[in-house]
C-alpha cells in the first residue's frame, strides 16, 4: 500500500528519523495550508464541486476498503486508531454494501 517511491525517500532519512520524504520545490517542507491548496485545487480540476479536505481523503481511504471487504479491524490499524469505536466513526458502510449482505437462512 506504500509507494515505492514514498517508501525509498523513508529509507533515505536519516538514522535520527530527520528530514522529509515530500519537499517543495525549494527543497523546504510543505505547509499544511500548502497541502490543503494543492487538495482543492485537484479536486477542482477533478470537477468536484464540494470541500475536499485532508481529513476527506483519510474518509475516503477507510471507506473504500471498508466497501472492498478489509476487515475492519486492519483499517483500525491502518488509520493508526488504538479504540474500534473512533474507526467506526470515519467508515460508513454504504446502502450497496448493505443491500449485499445475504440472511444465513438463505443459505
Amino acid at each position: 500500500m506504500l509507494s515505492l517511491k514514498v517508501k525509498e525517500n523513508l529509507m533515505n532519512l536519516t538514522p535520527n528519523k530527520e528530514g522529509y520524504v515530500f519537499l517543495t520545490n525549494r527543497e523546504g517542507k510543505y505547509t499544511q495550508r500548502t497541502i490543503q491548496k494543492i487538495i482543492e485545487n485537484a479536486a477542482i480540476k477533478a470537477g468536484i464541486r464540494k470541500s475536499i479536505t485532508p481529513h476527506t481523503l483519510r474518509h475516503s481511504f477507510a471507506t473504500h476498503l471498508l466497501e472492498n471487504g478489509t476487515d475492519i479491524r486492519y483499517i483500525r490499524d491502518l488509520l493508526g486508531h488504538s479504540d474500534i469505536s473512533t474507526t467506526l466513526i470515519y467508515t460508513k458502510v454504504s446502502n450497496k454494501s448493505i443491500r449485499n449482505i445475504k440472511s444465513p437462512l438463505d443459505d
